[in-house]
């Protein structure tokens, strides 16, 4: 279990502070599980600052509640230590007890501070970046494409040498078993590559001698107490985007300087028997990380849920883990503690398997980060387009075996919520033509049973040249007489976020200039570039400033409406002048390749012929609402409607079920 720390940082504030208080939130209940070990992480956020009792970083003192953020929680740091102990100390002490290992993990360079102003400071964020500004890879005013601006500068000597000194304190003062070197929060460590580029050979050289320092630290302080600490990665899973951000993890493992890998994270790029290979070639035990999954628009089957953790954990077992790591869960009466642990346990429980589990993107921290991706990324809001006369395929893993002999019932299932007719789609599993297939709520199901097999199963897919698709205008349409539903999924937003539904439109409004003011309302339309796509909207602007969001996975754009001018929110010399706020009025908007044009009531108002150029860090999809965090916006929406491309439809999930009925 890798435990955030945050039970420490949001403490129930009506409980009195005690170790068993303390340990009550996430660890007690961990006893008498099957989990071994614990890597706790001391918040580290925002760098060198802890909730242990630190000598060479600063303790984080102030509770969330100071900032206005969760009132009913304090922080607890402070208490614990002026009891004499604090929450690492306990933990590991927990962990003594009931003959668990514990791992300290510091996160290198976790930027959840990264909503930090000058004008409204945020409580993650250190008083050591505030008085070193020219440590950090840019400022909240320049920020970077790629990363987060608030991230520390590993190129700088006093960085890594601040780190060193952080780690090398926990190894003097604590019995953990090892501690965990969280390079993946946050994947973000040198200007060069957060502005588009690749490290240097110069640059991943630092942060290998800093992991040698390391080493031959833990190896001196292991002989001086008597027992070795472990040395444990937490990293992306492929050698080569690791390389490029200056993460020399391949040298590492050669080098002896790391005892475990910790593959993965918000997303993964290889199959899991690739990463584990990739480790055990050096001799290093692998424990593939299965973290929260973040997928939005989900709708009959959860990535969350607990068959789909037991088909992962099922999964990385049959590809010859070690261990597993679990990030992101802390329920310790969760079943995931009870059942994952063991494959015999998991072998005849019920299963949802998925192409992607996790589906974010190395193109977030790397330019082309995911060039290196080698296994199929497809989810609700990173759908398939399928298009006439084109097969697609992909595949996923299933650790089950159907002819067990334990009357296993398996199932395949399709998410395509534009399908009228089954005969519309052709689907091939492991090279066998699928039949009999039942449309239900936007669901495909096939009974596949007999046809699945252990280990990888290919699907192909391509749409039925004899029955063409019957073209819609439209291919999908939000009309203002009733709130936005699925396919449509808004932002989390916050209370400062008011909607109201009168008349024939929707009322959006973002009334906040905190971090998670805003309110979008999202759909996955699967675009293609090459195609013309069409989104058209009637708004009503009211104040502010609303905003249409788009990009056909290609290039992006936001139309941004203000009181006297609609213009573009990257290119901003695209603008009309009009009062958007007179009335309704109907904006139109073509793209294809690097072409957009807007029309309002029907006249071609801005030309962006050769505008419309290449954009990272969209999704491919179209969204409206109000705003961002720090403005506000308001605005009636009467209708959005939009169409990806003609002779196309969208594949937005690919699920395989495994139940076992008589077991259940």
């Amino acid at each position: 279990m890798n435990n955030d720390g945050c039970d420490c940082l949001y403490f129930p504030r009506e409980l009195a502070v005690t170790p068993e208080n303390f340990l009550r939130q996430r660890t007690t209940d961990l006893a008498g599980t099957e989990v071994d070990a614990i890597a706790y992480c001391s918040i580290s956020s925002g760098f060198a600052q802890y909730t242990h009792n630190t000598k060479t970083g600063a303790i984080l003192e102030h509770s969330p509640s100071d900032y206005g953020i969760a009132p009913d929680k304090r922080n607890i740091a402070r208490d614990l230590i002026d009891q004499g102990q604090d929450a690492l100390q306990l933990v590991a002490a927990f962990c003594r007890t009931n003959r668990l290992e514990c791992f300290w993990s510091i996160r290198m360079n976790d930027t959840h501070d990264v909503a930090h102003r000058k004008e409204k400071p945020y409580f993650l964020f250190p008083k050591l970046k505030m008085e070193h500004p020219d440590w950090l890879v840019s400022d909240e005013v320049k920020r970077t494409p790629y990363g987060r601006w608030s991230s520390m500068n590993y190129a700088l000597e006093e960085v890594r040498n601040m780190a060193f000194e952080n780690i090398r304190e926990v190894c003097r003062n604590y019995d953990v078993t090892g501690i965990e070197m969280d390079y993946f929060r946050h994947l973000c460590y040198f200007p060069s590559v957060a502005n588009g580029g690749k490290a240097s050979d110069e640059e991943r050289a630092k942060i290998t001698e800093l992991m040698r320092r390391v080493r031959k630290m833990s190896e001196a302080e292991g002989l001086r107490r008597g027992r070795p600490f472990l040395i444990s990665v937490r990293a992306p899973d492929s050698a080569e985007f690791c390389h490029d951000m200056g993460l020399d993890v391949e040298r590492w493992m050669r080098e002896g300087l790391i005892d475990i890998l910790i593959p993965s994270g918000y997303f993964r790029l290889h199959d899991w028997a690739q990463s584990i290979a990739w480790g055990k070639r050096h001799g290093v035990q692998v424990y593939p990380c299965l973290t929260d999954t973040r997928v939005p628009h989900e709708s009959r089957f959860r990535r969350m849920s607990i068959e789909s953790y037991r088909a992962r954990a099922a999964n990385a077992w049959a590809a010859g883990a070690t261990g597993l790591q679990l990030f992101n869960q802390f329920n310790p009466r969760s079943a995931v503690w009870r059942e994952l642990g063991d494959p015999e346990t998991l072998r005849f429980l019920d299963k949802l398997y998925f192409v992607t589990t996790a589906d974010d993107v190395g193109t977030r921290w790397l330019k082309n980060g995911e060039e290196y991706r080698t296994r199929p990324l497809l989810s609700p809001r990173r759908p398939m387009t399928l298009k006439i006369g084109q097969t697609n395929r992909t595949h996923l893993f299933v650790s089950d075996d159907p002819a067990s002999g334990h009357k296993a019932v398996a199932k395949l299932h399709l998410q395509m919520p534009d399908m009228d007719d089954p005969r519309d789609l052709r689907v091939n599993l492991n090279g066998r033509a699928l039949a009999g297939g039942k449309l239900t709520d936007g669901w495909l199901d096939f009974l596949v049973t007999e046809r699945i097999r252990q280990g990888r199963n290919d699907i192909s897919l391509s749409l039925n040249p004899a029955q063409p698709p019957d073209e819609k205008e439209w291919s999908m349409t939000f009309d203002g007489a009733a709130a936005p539903k699925q396919p449509w999924f808004p932002d989390q937003g916050s209370e400062r976020i008011v909607e109201k539904q009168e008349d024939d439109a929707f009322f959006i409004a973002d009334r906040g200039a905190v971090s998670g003011d805003y309110r979008y309302y999202r759909y996955a339309w699967g675009a293609d570039p090459g195609q013309e796509c069409v989104i058209e909207a009637r708004v009503k602007a009211v104040a502010g400033a609303s905003h249409l969001i788009f990009s056909n996975g290609r290039s992006a754009e936001r139309l941004r409406f203000e009181k006297d001018q609609i213009r573009f929110y990257h290119n901003r010399r695209l603008r009309w002048p009009m009062d958007t706020t007179d009335d309704f009025h109907t904006y139109r908007i073509e793209m294809k390749g690097d072409d957009i044009r807007v029309f309002v009531d029907g006249k071609l108002r801005i030309d962006g012929t050769g505008e419309f150029k290449p954009r990272s860090g969209y999704r491919n999809e179209v969204a409206f609402g109000a705003s961002n965090s720090t403005e506000l916006g308001e605005a009636w929406w009467q209708s959005v409607k939009v169409r990806a491309a003609r002779g196309t439809r969208l594949l937005r999930d690919v699920v395989v079920s495994v139940d076992y009925p008589e077991r259940n």
